[in-house]
Formats: C-alpha cells, structure tokens, sequence
C-alpha cells in the first residue's frame, strides 16, 4: 500500500491518519535499501569501464569507484537511517576510501611518493577524527536534551556531570601532548622543535620535519611510549 493509496483512504473516510513510528522506520528501512542498492549498481557499472584500463590507472579508477559508492553510501545512511554510531561508521568508511584512493594516486609519485603518503595519512587521521568528534558533539547535545527534561538539583546535577566527563576527556589528550612534547625535548637526537604533536581521544598525530628517516621512527617510538596513547600517526616529513 503506497503513500499515495494511504491519502485516498484518509481522505474518503474523513478521518485523520498518523504514521506509527514502526511504520515510518519500516518506510525509512525501504528507503535507505534503495538507495544503497542503486550505490552497489552504479558501483558495478563504474568498476566495469575500470577493467578497460590497466596497471595503476586500473586501480586508481576502482579506489575511485569505491569512493564514489562510500560517500553514496554515508548520504543514504545519513538521509534514511539517521542512527549516529551508523553516520560515524559510514563518514569513516568515505575517509577510509578516500585515502585508499591517495595512496593509489601517490603510487605514480616517484622520489615524492614518501612524502604524499605521509600527507595522505595525516588527511585520513584528520577526516576519521572529524567524524568521531561530530559524533561526540550529537551524543552531548543529546545529553543536554536529557537534562534539560529534569529541573532543580537533579537537572544541576546532570549538566555538571556531562561537564566533568568533557573536561575529562580533554585532559586527558593535553596531558598525552605535553608528555610527548617533553620526551622529545628530552631525546638528544631529535630536534623536537620541528615535531607538531597533536592529540584526539588518545590518538597522537606528529607532524613537521626532521633530518632523517631514523629521527622519524625515534618520535614514533617515544610517543608510543606515552601512557595513554593508542594509536600514533606519523605525518613526519623528511628535510632535504
């Protein structure tokens, strides 16, 4: 029974009809297939004229192919199904994808090739923190909703909560930072003054330029070091 079918029928019987929120999920359900069924189509389509090509242009037009299909994919999630753990995994999918397609391109790169991978893990570190963070940012708002339902002491209570656990976590990183920072400064061999250190939810990004490739997995091994670090991304660039 179509939407259409479903105005007629309310519209002959004068009464007033209100989709259930099972039955706008189901509706949402078919609509998101849809359109992830079309992004598997034109996929397949792409992918084929791909096989006309050969070598690393072959594999640079189906990263590309794969790309176009992620970020298809993220727009159905993000219109039909509109669940936030699914928005962040299909936004990090199209980041995984789009530097899939870097690395691709970086292949053709030469003497430079080092160099663009390393900016094309920087700019996918970057794409994936941005999709958690957006994450984090709907998971507060939703908090501040849930307290702003309450009142008095209990609605106090609760802001104060979501406050602490948000200074918490940004302590957290800063404290990992500046760790990191003073181990550096501590190496004699490293000239820490040309490493940037960043840190997002644990994840460390070093950035900037040293003197040698040793000097580069030396900053990689200290950061990792660091209690509390998770993961290290080494966005180094090599002085010449």
């Amino acid at each position: 029974m179509n939407k259409l079918l479903l105005l007629a029928l309310a519209g002959a019987t004068s009464v007033s009809f209100m989709a259930s929120p099972a039955m706008a999920q189901t509706r949402d359900t078919a609509a998101y297939k849809q359109a992830s069924n079309k992004a598997a189509d034109d996929y397949k389509m792409t992918k084929a004229k791909c096989d006309q090509q050969s070598g690393n242009a072959k594999d640079l037009c189906v990263q590309e192919a794969k790309a176009a299909r992620a970020r298809a994919d993220a727009d159905a999630v993000a219109q039909f199904k509109n669940d936030k753990k699914d928005v962040q995994k299909s936004r990090i999918a199209v980041a995984d994808a789009d530097y899939d397609v870097a690395k691709a391109k970086c292949a053709d790169m030469g003497d430079s090739k080092g160099n663009c991978m390393r900016e094309a893990k920087v700019t996918h570190t970057a794409a994936v923190n941005d999709a958690k963070a957006e994450q984090r940012a709907a998971t507060t708002a939703q908090a501040n909703a849930d307290c702003d339902r309450l009142s008095g002491s209990d609605k106090a209570a609760c802001v104060a909560r979501g406050k602490s656990a948000s200074a918490g976590e940004a302590v957290a990183d800063t404290v990992i930072t500046t760790k990191v920072k003073a181990d550096l400064i501590k190496e004699p061999d490293l000239k820490a003054m040309d490493v940037h250190v960043e840190t997002v939810n644990g994840v460390v990004m070093l950035s900037g330029f040293v003197p040698s490739q040793a000097e580069a997995d030396k900053a990689v091994q200290l950061a990792r070091g660091v209690k509390g670090v998770t993961e290290v991304q080494n966005g180094l660039q090599i002085k010449k």
